[in-house]
């Protein structure tokens, strides 16, 4: 399937649309679960403090891996040609331009779900772009992220070790840095974040203080 994508400028392309709020990501492959409950909180948060956000289901998006080709590298523009085939370069829009970003993800196996990191390994292109000074990557502005990471299992010391250094290095390609991080234990069924008052009074506040600190 052929997608429409953003326009290009140079190497890198621009973001198409209103991304002066934050973006909230969850990225379970599971409708309705902790992940869209934890989401769903930080929106409440932003809500009440006045402010507003785009919501985005990884899952909703066609989001085809990594091939290891390095076409990217060779392509003039930088440019993915996997870019033509799905619809990774929307969820991209947002890590180039919103000015904050929220993500919720389950924990599989010690690590994020097979489309969230298939969606990770496709940043290699802007990855690239970054090291040969495209002048947008070069541009984008410091920005916080805030991460909520939830897993089944109750203990587990490194349980979400892995996962968090991914993502460290994901949005550093974007110039967004972990300002927050909540994790959560022993959440497995559909609604057991929903259960967690504490859950849900943490998300609720970053909610708010995110969008207190981006509107000062």
């Amino acid at each position: 399937m052929t997608v429409s994508r953003p326009p290009l400028n140079g190497f890198a392309p621009y973001a198409t649309g209103d991304f002066s709020s934050p973006a909230v990501i969850s990225c379970s492959p599971r409708s309705g679960g902790n992940s869209d409950d934890a989401a769903a909180f930080f929106r409440e948060g932003i809500r009440q403090a006045g402010g507003r956000s785009q919501l985005f289901f990884l899952r909703d998006f066609s989001i085809h891996p990594c091939q290891g080709c390095i076409r990217c590298a060779q392509d003039p523009r930088g440019e993915c040609y996997l870019s033509d085939q799905d619809q990774s370069a929307q969820l991209f829009q947002a890590l180039l331009a919103a000015p904050s970003i929220f993500i919720s993800s389950p924990i599989y196996f010690y690590h994020v779900p097979a489309q969230f990191k298939a969606w990770i390994d496709r940043s290699q292109s802007y990855y690239l772009r970054k090291e040969n000074q495209d002048p947008v990557m070069q541009k984008l502005a410091a920005r916080p992220a805030i991460i909520n990471l939830v897993a089944g299992r109750p203990q587990g010391e490194r349980l979400f070790e892995g996962a968090l250094l991914t993502l460290k290095y994901f949005l550093k390609t974007f110039n967004f840095h972990i300002q927050e991080q909540h994790v959560f234990r022993g959440i497995d069924n559909a609604d057991d974040l929903r259960g967690r008052s504490d859950a849900r009074e943490t998300l609720i506040s970053a909610g708010s203080h995110a969008w207190t600190q981006l509107s000062a």
